[in-house]
């Protein structure tokens, strides 16, 4: 997704890319975009086998949603200490063992015997999740210098693309071969994506400012924080209710529901693709987003019939998918000294929103119903809106 540094490295978005005699490296790119879509595609995985995933370890349908939580909750604790953590440690080198680790972890969950067993699988993915995510656009830029906003944007398409392709194709599997055997595959594309990361990309040294500092100064902005509450809210209010997306189109018609899974990831490219076009709007964006997201979810829950369902999914797709590119735009604006923090701080909103919105949504489920948390999730998305609207945007 898009970012800005400093003013050096702004100068530099404007010089050509980085060529082998003629040709631009693209190699790293795409690499780094695989290795994002692998991951992103773990992440949701249980979203598209939930009924079959829960019925085979003896446990609600609200209670496995937090397969999702769990890594989510292990990702908002490692995107914001990660750097410190690792402060000189070779970014390739990181990014390649984070994608070994997604490649364990989801081979514990294909072959989880019990819920404990796949929660740590959660939380190990969790972690690869966050970190890659803390450095694969500081790697990109260092391989391909000059070309940010294409890595950004690469980074992002492999988002949409892996939610495209990967949810609804995760839930076809899983009903032809399993949801085991769907983990099983999540793990051996990690493997290639580890193998095609390590053998594209040069080694990466670290920021030399990466550390507490930075992460200090990124957190004492009241104007990011308030920035990073709003990201908390959207994002609460799409995962109280995107867990559990496949049993709203089963209780209109279940023999739509691949097809819908993939109106919704088509939605999001849109989404994506609108968030670059009109982030000269940055305002309008980062505000529109989370309130059509909020009536996205509302059409969803209480559409009469398919056509009104399609309507509120696709909405809906393009809506969230929005979120990402303008929230790290806007928070890369609010601190371009200090955007590998800023960064990392939107990454665990988004952790601590995941983590949170689908342990509530699946309380919420098991509790009063579907709708009610399709509602919840609704108001959290328009009073995320209503929040970045209020708050000015810094000059780019």
């Amino acid at each position: 997704m898009p970012t800005a540094r400093s003013s050096p490295s702004r100068s530099a978005v404007l010089q050509a890319p980085a060529r082998t005699g003629s040709r631009t490296t693209w190699s790293p790119i795409v690499a780094l975009a695989t290795g994002i879509a692998v991951l992103v595609s773990s992440e949701f995985l249980p979203a598209s086998v939930l009924p079959a995933m829960a019925a085979d370890l003896g446990i609600s349908e609200g209670r496995a949603g937090l397969a999702v939580a769990a890594t989510a909750a292990a990702g908002a604790v490692t995107a914001p200490s990660i750097a410190a953590l690792l402060p000189r440690m070779d970014r390739r080198t990181v990014l390649v063992g984070l994608l070994v680790a997604a490649t364990v972890a989801n081979l514990a969950v294909s072959v989880a015997p019990g819920f404990a067993v796949l929660l740590l699988g959660r939380l190990v993915l969790g972690v690869a999740i966050a970190g890659y995510w803390s450095f694969a656009l500081g790697a990109g830029t260092h391989a391909v210098p000059g070309r940010d906003s294409v890595i950004s944007t690469s980074l992002a398409l492999g988002i949409t693309l892996a939610t495209i392709a990967g949810v609804p194709l995760a839930s076809l599997l899983g009903d032809a071969v399993g949801w085991r055997t769907v983990f099983g595959i999540a793990a051996g594309l990690g493997a290639v994506a580890a193998i095609g990361v390590a053998a594209a990309l040069p080694p990466v040294p670290p920021h030399p400012a990466a550390g507490l500092t930075m992460l200090r100064q990124a957190i004492g902005s009241r104007l990011l924080m308030t920035g990073v509450l709003g990201v908390v809210l959207v994002a609460f209010g799409n995962f109280a209710a995107y867990p559990f997306i496949r049993l709203a189109i089963e209780e209109i018609d279940r023999r739509a529901t691949v097809w819908l899974l993939l109106a919704w990831g088509v939605g999001g490219l849109a989404g994506n693709l609108a968030a670059g076009r009109f982030a000269g709007r940055l305002r309008v964006v980062v505000s529109v987003a989370p309130v059509l997201l909020g009536t996205g979810l509302l059409v969803t829950t209480t559409a009469p019939s398919l056509p009104v369902l399609a309507v509120g999914v696709v909405l809906w797709g393009v809506a969230f998918n929005m979120v990402p590119v303008a929230t790290q735009l806007w928070v890369t604006r609010v601190e371009p000294e200090r955007a590998e923090s800023a960064l990392s701080l939107q990454v665990t909103a988004f952790q601590v929103a995941i983590t949170l919105g689908s342990a509530s949504g699946g309380a919420l489920l098991d509790g009063h119903g579907l709708r009610t948390a399709f509602v919840v999730g609704a108001a959290f998305a328009l009073a995320s809106g209503a929040l970045f609207s209020a708050l000015r945007v810094p000059r780019g």
